[in-house]
């Protein structure tokens, strides 16, 4: 197949789009796809450029992208239609997270262009990625979610209805990025600061301690259920991206009727987002043994070591079929739709 992967964006989360692009692209070089890199803000990769941009390390903190934005900006409404690497694609793999790559608008602009590409539709991605608008679907498909409240909240609401610590975190952004853990009302103001500088839209969310576990979906199939126990409180950046800072166990040790429940839980959360190709919904169990779901990844990440691969190597998939899968999974939708 002739693929091209899309990746880098304009976003925190850019040098974990590269990692996950980098050994995406190795993995269908490896099984004969002609593959070329396209970054949504500088375009077609080099060879060169390829080998500086598309490496494994993401660093502990995310970087400064804020003179990126305009310059995505031009690729997206000007140039991105005009490479034949683009339109000429059989199928386009999208390694993007957070920002206008995974929240429904370049899956917009790509349905016009015509090309199938991974992952899913304009709807889904942006459904999935505003939080308040998922919660409030998945609770009326019978997923529970934590309670919570959209900024501006008092601190006397939080303690009547959410309870300390809240989780405060951006509406629409991923990989932990703004995320605080605050614990008493003297925090929440600074906690919402910090969200804000990421996403006009802040969520106050209630704090669910117990374990954490992830369920990847792979067309409409769950694949087995994972757990994540990080070395802080709470699984963030750091946690996620710098090795030693988390343990993820595939597949989890639960009670088998645990597992088929959050599997379960998982399809039905896909679906009522009406997600496409694959996806990763995340979990937290309560220590009274109550399941919460936190939201569905509609772009998971995608090194070798993240979530989603490990979820489907447990499956008896190695890296490059999961590759593979998912580019068919687009290829196979008989539209432009995203897989």
């Amino acid at each position: 197949m002739q693929i091209a992967v899309l990746t880098g964006g304009a976003t925190p989360e850019r040098t974990v789009a590269f990692a996950g692009a980098a050994q995406i692209v190795e993995a269908l070089r490896s099984r004969g796809h002609a593959v070329r890199v396209v970054d949504t803000v500088t375009g077609l990769l080099s060879p060169t450029d390829e080998q500086r941009l598309l490496t494994p390390a993401v660093g502990r903190e995310p970087p400064a992208v804020a003179d990126l934005d305009e310059r995505e900006r031009a690729m997206l409404s000007n140039g991105l239609a005009g490479l034949k690497e683009v339109t000429g694609a059989d199928v386009l793999f999208l390694c993007l997270h957070a920002g206008r790559g995974e929240g429904g608008t370049l899956q917009a602009l790509l349905d016009v262009i015509g090309v199938p590409y991974t992952g899913s539709g304009a709807l889904g991605s942006a459904l999935a990625m505003d939080k308040d608008l998922a919660k409030r679907l998945f609770r009326a498909a019978g997923v529970p979610v934590p309670a919570w409240f959209m900024a501006p909240v008092a601190p006397e609401d939080v303690t009547t209805a959410l309870g300390w610590p809240v989780i405060v975190k951006p509406s629409k952004m991923g990989s932990s990025v703004g995320m605080t853990l605050v614990r008493n009302a003297e925090g929440l103001d600074a906690a919402v600061l910090v969200a804000r500088a990421y996403d006009a839209e802040v969520m106050a969310e209630q704090f669910i301690p117990g374990r954490e576990v992830t369920v990847g979906v792979l067309g409409d199939v769950p694949l087995p259920v994972g757990e994540i126990v990080p070395k802080h409180e709470l699984f963030d950046y750091e946690c996620k991206y710098m090795p030693g800072m988390s343990e993820e166990i595939f597949p989890a040790t639960l009670d088998t009727t645990l597992a088929r429940q959050l599997q379960e839980l998982a399809l039905t959360a896909h679906r009522a987002l009406k997600l496409g190709g694959y996806s990763r919904v995340d979990f937290r169990l309560s220590p009274e043994g109550d399941i919460f779901c936190l939201e569905a990844n509609t772009l998971p990440g995608m090194t070798r070591t993240s979530l989603l691969p490990q979820a489907a190597r447990a499956a008896g998939i190695e890296f490059p079929e999961l590759c593979e899968r998912i580019c068919r999974l687009a290829g196979n939708s008989g539209s432009a739709r995203g897989g």
